[in-house]
């Protein structure tokens, strides 16, 4: 099985973690982003929207950090990142459609912006870029904060892939400048997903 990634991609990194978690092991492909590797034709053969993570499998192509964490749960038998109860995979998938929907959005304005520009010489900051980027990560956080005021997972029964989604990003907070400091049941339950053995064994290596 084989993953195509990078290591400072936080989509990649969730699905590392699962992966980590699950016990499953990945033949680890990076894909050179800086060099534009993920715009060659024989990169685009793989995912045609320029983006890491892909899998292969057995000739199966997947793309999607979202999907690709589904299917590995689905292949472990006695899992519980992603529970067979109807009710309780619906709130899982919840979590990872808001996750895509309202976080991503602020996480990527602000990674890009704060990190990935100036890591990798690619102009100046864009103020008003930031500026938006901070209103929708605020808004996704006041929502997140206010789940976990009595809750020490997203889902009951945590850890599961939700976690592990949201997780995953908000490991940039420092480099990506996210205004998340004053939210302080957001940052309890983040140190539970630090505290994890799947989140070191999915830390980049220098």
């Amino acid at each position: 099985m084989r993953l195509y990634y990078h290591p400072l991609s936080s989509n990649a990194r969730r699905v590392l973690m699962t992966a980590r978690h699950l016990g499953i092991d990945l033949e680890l492909v990076q894909v050179d982003l800086a060099q534009g590797a993920q715009n060659r034709p024989e990169f685009l053969k793989l995912n045609p929207n320029h983006r890491v993570p892909v899998l292969e499998h057995d000739g199966f192509v997947l793309w999607e950090s979202y999907a690709i964490m589904q299917y590995l749960a689905d292949l472990t038998p006695g899992q519980t990142l992603y529970p067979a109860d109807l009710k309780a995979r619906a709130d899982v998938n919840r979590w990872l459609f808001w996750c895509g929907q309202d976080f991503m959005p602020g996480a990527a304005i602000l990674n890009w912006e704060n990190a990935i520009k100036p890591r990798f010489g690619i102009g100046p900051t864009d103020a008003t870029e930031v500026a938006r980027g901070e209103r929708l990560m605020t808004a996704a956080a006041k929502v997140l904060d206010a789940h976990l005021a009595d809750a020490d997972w997203l889902c009951p029964n945590g850890p599961t892939l939700a976690d592990f989604a949201i997780g995953a990003p908000i490991g940039n907070q420092e480099s990506g400048k996210y205004p998340l400091g004053a939210f302080a049941n957001l940052q309890r339950w983040h140190g539970q997903v630090r505290a994890l053995k799947a989140w070191e064994a999915s830390q980049p290596q220098p």
